[in-house]
Formats: structure tokens, C-alpha cells, sequence
């Protein structure tokens, strides 16, 4: 199951490296003081910082409690080449490749297991890659690699609520989400009086916080799934801004 994560992971890089490839890096994105270049660094900072938790669980703890600073900031102020970051994508790919069978990889978050951690870079890698397509001013074709982005976020429904201080509600939430050729995809008990509905491109917009809410075509029903929404994200750390209405 890993190694088709990974393999769409690498797609999903792909098209990140053909963007950033002849850009001007010094370009911002609507990231709040961020480059395109310091998305790449991020993204490589981020692919060796899971590449350690994979490979040397104690090096990464240690790493951690020697922290002085913000390590995601500053890992996004590393300078960064397009072949560091091609490097580090399969430095990590071999680490999580490599994690013996039931292990799980610690993480900011809860630990995750290796193909987890595999969807939840592809997720990020989507995210970023965003952040970098709408300072370019280019418009991605959605693929079916949403899903695994959807899938991270509804597996971080209880997560959501933790982070944000609340209780984590019992009821369940059936998400319906249509996919970019038409596919139904869904989560969640059918029979769930609560739902969320929508473009599954809108729901990872959503919740990897590219766009805002009233931007978006997604719906919610029920009091659960209405909580659920407005703090919904597919990332560990922090709840984050988000960004404004357009």
C-alpha cells in the first residue's frame, strides 16, 4: 500500500518541480512572508526532519527538545536548491520504505504510520504547491491524488477539535465529496444525519486552508458537521489563520 503513496506522492512532487523549475523563486506567495523559495525549503526541511523521525525515532525527540526557536520557520529560511529538494524526497521515501512492519513514525502530531506519513507529505507537497501555483498565477488541473488530501483531513476530524480547545463530538459526519472526473467519493456512516458535501478540490482548499469558506462550494448539515467545517485541517500543528475572502 506504501509504495503506491509514494509513487503518488512522487507525481505530486513532479508537478511542483516543473513549476519551480525556470521560476523566479524570490517571488511571494500568499503565504504571509514567504517566498516561493521558502516554500521549497520548507518542503525539503520537512522531508528530512520525517526521513529522521523514520529512520532514528530518538535522533528526532532530541531534535525536538534542543529546539530553541520555531523549527518550521527556520527550516523555511534554509537556502535550498531544486536538486536538495529532489534528494530529500527520496531520502524520505527510502527511510519510510524501510520502517519495520507495525512501527509507527513519531511526529509534531499523533505518530503516524509510514504510509500515513507518506499521504500526509503528499498532502503538504499539494498544499505548498498551491501557495506556489497562485503566486505564478497557474491554474492546476485537479488529479485523483485529492483523495488521499481529503482522506488526511477526515481522519483528522478529532484532531480538529482538540487543537481548537473543544470537546470531540460522538456524532459522526458522512463526507460526500465529488472527485475531478466525476467520482463519488465518501467517508463516514451513510446513515449519519450530519454531512459534508461538496467538489473534493473545495474541501482540500478548505482544509489545508488555500482558500476561505465563502470561497467554496461545501456544505454542511447537522450541528456536528457545522462545527466540524469552519476548523477543519489536514495538518498537524496548530490551527493556523487561514486566508481571507477573495
Amino acid at each position: 500500500m506504501i509504495t503506491g503513496v509514494l509513487d503518488d506522492l512522487r507525481a505530486e512532487s513532479g508537478v511542483l518541480d516543473d513549476l519551480v523549475a525556470d521560476a523566479d523563486w524570490s517571488l511571494p506567495t500568499p503565504a504571509a512572508g514567504w517566498t516561493i523559495a521558502h516554500q521549497i525549503s520548507h518542503l525539503r526541511w520537512t522531508d528530512r526532519i520525517a526521513a529522521l523521525a523514520a529512520r532514528d525515532p530518538g535522533a528526532f525527540a532530541e531534535a525536538l527538545e534542543s529546539a530553541t526557536g520555531d523549527l518550521v520557520d527556520e527550516g523555511a529560511r534554509e537556502p535550498v536548491t531544486l536538486d536538495e529538494w529532489r534528494a530529500s524526497r527520496e531520502e524520505l521515501a527510502a527511510a519510510l520504505l524501510a520502517v519495520p512492519p507495525g512501527a509507527k513514525v513519531p511526529w509534531f502530531g499523533p505518530p503516524m504510520s509510514p504510509t500515513s506519513m507518506a499521504t500526509a507529505r503528499l498532502m503538504e507537497t499539494w498544499a505548498h504547491g498551491q501557495d506556489v501555483a497562485d503566486a505564478l498565477g497557474v491554474v492546476r488541473e485537479p488529479t485523483r491524488r485529492l483523495r488521499h488530501v481529503a482522506h488526511i483531513a477526515v481522519r483528522a476530524f478529532g484532531y480538529a477539535f482538540l487543537v481548537n480547545g473543544l470537546p470531540v463530538p460522538d456524532e459522526p459526519v458522512r463526507v460526500e465529496l465529488t472527485g475531478p472526473g466525476g467520482e463519488q467519493w465518501a467517508w463516514g456512516p451513510e446513515e449519519a444525519a450530519d454531512r459534508i458535501t461538496g467538489p473534493a478540490l473545495d474541501f482540500c482548499l478548505l482544509a489545508t486552508q488555500r482558500r476561505h469558506r465563502d470561497d467554496l462550494a461545501v456544505t454542511a448539515t447537522g450541528p456536528t458537521a457545522s462545527a466540524w467545517l469552519p476548523i477543519a485541517q489536514a495538518f498537524a500543528g496548530p490551527p493556523g489563520p487561514g486566508r481571507e475572502r477573495s
